[in-house]
């Protein structure tokens, strides 16, 4: 099996940690292209994989190619491989705003697509991917395509409707987190914690609170209302968030981003 990435960031970076990882894959079967000689080299030697800069030699005789570019660079990039890409390539795409009609339409025909979403926490094995599989996927190549994305995290197939909601929810909310956790951090710090531990401990919140939900499967709601001790603190410090608007500032953000999605 040859797998390729065009683009070797952050994202591909994760990406193919997890698969080595998982033992999914060999080194020697993976290829990948960068902008630059330096991305390229340093991750050949990270992971002992094939790269390099040219986009064709990457495309060229691949099972599955991810496309790893930014939104803004599909243009040049598909335009440089389109006549590269065997019809028997799975072409994964991982990028905000472009859709499988559009990306078909950079190649000039029909592909087998599959348009993913992956986020950040990909880079910690702890991914979520929200995938769309085109028409001319098989049931044997979707089966391997989740299997490669779950080498990083969990896998979500999605109607490619919902797509621009799947970037407000899980592909940029990480950022939200991140926000969250440094104003936690931060209040500890005025309250006289050293900022290492108090990062360390609103983090942990953070994860263990996560966890609840996904393995409680019980609504955040009554999570919230098992730590709501009567006259409590927590109630007093929940009060506060409600009357800053902390829900409705969420998800006016989850809007924002969803429509900026949208308009790319």
């Amino acid at each position: 099996m040859k797998i390729g990435f065009i683009g070797l960031g952050n994202m591909a970076d994760a990406m193919i940690g997890g698969m080595l990882k998982q033992d999914l894959i060999k080194p020697e079967e993976i290829y990948g292209s960068s902008k630059t000689v330096d991305t390229a080299e340093r991750m050949g030697k990270k992971y002992g994989i094939h790269t390099g800069t040219d986009n064709r030699v990457t495309a060229s005789g691949a099972d599955y190619l991810f496309l790893a570019v930014k939104p803004a660079f599909f243009p040049e990039v598909i335009g440089e491989i389109k006549d590269a890409v065997g019809e028997g390539t799975v072409v994964i795409s991982i990028a905000a705003g472009r859709t499988m009609a559009c990306i078909e339409e950079l190649f000039g025909r029909p592909l087998k697509l599959l348009r993913c979403m992956p986020n950040t926490p990909a880079l910690v094995g702890e991914g979520c991917t929200a995938c769309t599989r085109g028409a001319m996927v098989t049931d044997a190549e979707a089966a391997q395509a989740e299997k490669l994305l779950r080498s990083f995290g969990t896998v979500h197939f999605v109607p490619e409707s919902l797509m621009d909601a799947v970037v407000g929810v899980s592909g940029s909310s990480p950022a939200y987190v991140f926000l969250f956790l440094e104003a936690l951090a931060d209040g500890a710090v005025e309250a006289g914690m050293p900022r290492k531990q108090a990062y360390e401990m609103a983090a942990q919140s953070v994860l263990g609170s996560a966890k609840m939900v996904l393995e409680t499967g019980m609504h955040p709601g009554q999570l919230k209302d098992m730590v709501c001790s009567p006259g409590g603190t927590t109630i007093e410090a929940v009060r506060v968030l409600e009357e800053k608007g902390l829900r409705a500032a969420v998800m006016d953000a989850v809007k924002t981003c969803v429509e900026k999605s949208k308009s790319m």
